[in-house]
């Protein structure tokens, strides 16, 4: 009798190490995946944006006339200007893209950073809405919620020609869901869209969180992302 019950406790130790070792290898593939994402995006931003700032500073310092003397001063403010706003930009890009400020500041800090970020394009009217008492969780689960955010918006301004975009934070007694909500043309529910890699690394990370993650096309216009994830694993 002992001996059948110590092999079936063996059994069952052994399944949960392997459980333990699935969990944790995926935690690893998502936080290479928030690496690799993360480097793509500076690597786009750095040549769409600041390199842009910066080309043109050199342009115009390049193609000064000493002997113009009347413009040379406006000239060379224009310059400085832009050679500012690249430095500026940097740091932004800094802050946006390391865990810092997730770890120093929360999960609704960071949310409200990065809806500064999106709005100085002056292309989009993005808002946030909190509802219910704010809970602080993890600070590695905050930045998966933190990613996921990210990676919609991305989406959003890649396929969606939105100008509009809601973030809601629900905090309920057992569960946190967020919804990002966007006015475009919709969701486009061909099979290569909803298993593109942007969709499922949300999805991916949604189930790490120990939640679900659902995306419908809005009734008049736009499409609204829901991730709900309980709060008592979370913690």
């Amino acid at each position: 009798m002992g001996y059948y019950y110590q092999k079936k406790q063996n059994t069952y130790i052994n399944e949960m190490e392997i459980i333990k070792a699935s969990h944790e290898k995926a935690i690893l593939e998502s936080q290479i995946e928030i690496q690799e994402e993360t480097f793509q995006n500076i690597s786009r931003e750095i040549h769409d944006n600041i390199g842009q700032k910066l080309t043109l500073a050199k342009l115009q310092l390049n193609t000064l006339s000493l002997s113009a003397e009347t413009n040379l001063k406006e000239s060379i403010n224009s310059s400085i200007e832009m050679i500012s706003e690249a430095i500026l930009d940097l740091s932004d890009i800094s802050r946006s893209m390391s865990s810092e400020i997730i770890q120093n500041n929360g999960l609704i800090k960071a949310l409200e950073f990065e809806i500064a970020q999106l709005q100085k394009s002056g292309l989009y009217t993005i808002s946030l809405t909190l509802k219910g008492h704010p809970v602080f969780l993890e600070s590695h689960f905050e930045l998966m919620l933190f990613r996921i955010v990210q990676e919609a918006i991305s989406n959003i301004i890649k396929h969606a020609a939105a100008n509009s975009i809601e973030l809601l934070l629900i905090y309920e007694n057992n569960f946190l869901m967020l919804q990002i909500v966007d006015n475009g043309k919709g969701i486009e529910y061909a099979e290569n869209f909803l298993q593109g890699i942007g969709i499922q690394n949300m999805r991916k990370r949604a189930l790490q969180l120990n939640g679900e993650m659902t995306i419908k096309r809005n009734e008049e216009k736009g499409t609204t992302i829901t991730i709900k994830i309980p709060l008592n694993g979370n913690k």
